[in-house]
């Protein structure tokens, strides 16, 4: 009964502009003095962090931090594809008919995850995917998961449900539902993806290689496609975006190249750097 309640409310609420409120708010002054209460709220470790706390000037500088050199050691073996964020592996598993599992009964498709991009539906159907959720506590930067080329991006406005527990297992098809920007990567795992999925809280999600492009922008309500035929080379483990406020990662791998290695069982946390995935001799791009 609580969760209805909870859920008819948040369908009432106008989370996109309450998430532009928050972020404006986070990038004031004054929300440095939420700092301390958010530490402590979150139980936020402190020892990895680059630097004081009392250096940080607005709580968004704060929630973006980065960490002291070393903390994420990438694993440097080629053949393996690291995280690319600190999380919780919420789910893992093949691309089936064309869905994805979101929770215990609930599935969401490709299609809709993707924007109706036919041409990588055909690509990453039958695939593998991780989801990886982000609490507030965790380091919010994203990184890229294997060395690769850049080719393009797709922005996808949408909701901002919350990403939490009661979301996924409430609202249906949470992540084709909610804001995301896509990158899409050439690699010698063949072509990623890599779905960053916006929620309640978050500002917005940028990426490094193109700072033009902003989520949850009130005069930016379409969807916006690039494509990039002088694209850069990111390194395995290099910068390549952040969330400002939480969320949650989708990674994508073609079918019959890659297989996941360790335990990836849903809540089991992972770091960014370390190895989730081996590519297969002989399936490279």
């Amino acid at each position: 009964m609580k969760e209805r309640i909870l859920m008819a409310i948040l369908n009432c609420m106008p989370k996109n502009t309450i998430s532009r409120w928050m972020g404006r708010f986070a990038r004031s002054p004054f929300s440095r003095r939420l700092i301390p209460y958010f530490i402590r709220r979150f139980d936020v470790d402190l020892t990895q962090v680059e630097k004081p706390v009392s250096d940080y000037p607005t709580l968004l500088d704060f929630f973006v931090r980065g960490l002291k050199e070393g903390a994420r050691p990438v694993n440097p073996d080629p053949d393996f594809i690291v995280s690319p964020v600190d999380g919780m592996v919420s789910q893992c598993g093949t691309v089936s008919d064309g869905t994805l599992l979101q929770a215990k009964g609930v599935t969401y498709t490709l299609e809709a995850l993707l924007g109706g991009d036919e041409e990588k539906v055909r690509l990453f159907s039958g695939g593998r995917f991780i989801t990886l959720y982000l609490s507030p506590r965790d380091y919010h930067r994203i990184h890229t998961p294997v060395t690769g080329k850049v080719k393009g991006l797709t922005y996808i406005p949408g909701s901002l449900f919350p990403v939490n527990a009661l979301g996924v297992k409430r609202v249906r098809g949470l992540f084709a539902r909610n804001e995301r920007l896509i990158t899409y990567l050439d690699s010698p795992a063949g072509k990623v993806a890599l779905v960053k999925v916006g929620a309640t809280n978050v500002g917005s999600i940028r990426v490094v290689y193109d700072p033009e492009i902003t989520t949850n922008h009130p005069g930016k309500r379409r969807m916006v496609t690039r494509i990039y035929p002088e694209s850069n080379e990111l390194e395995k483990g290099q910068e390549l975006g952040r969330f400002e406020f939480g969320s949650t990662v989708i990674l994508l791998l073609e079918p019959g190249k890659t297989e996941w290695i360790g335990e990836l069982s849903p809540g089991t946390r992972v770091r960014m750097g370390q190895p989730i995935a081996r590519i297969l001799s002989g399936k490279t791009n």
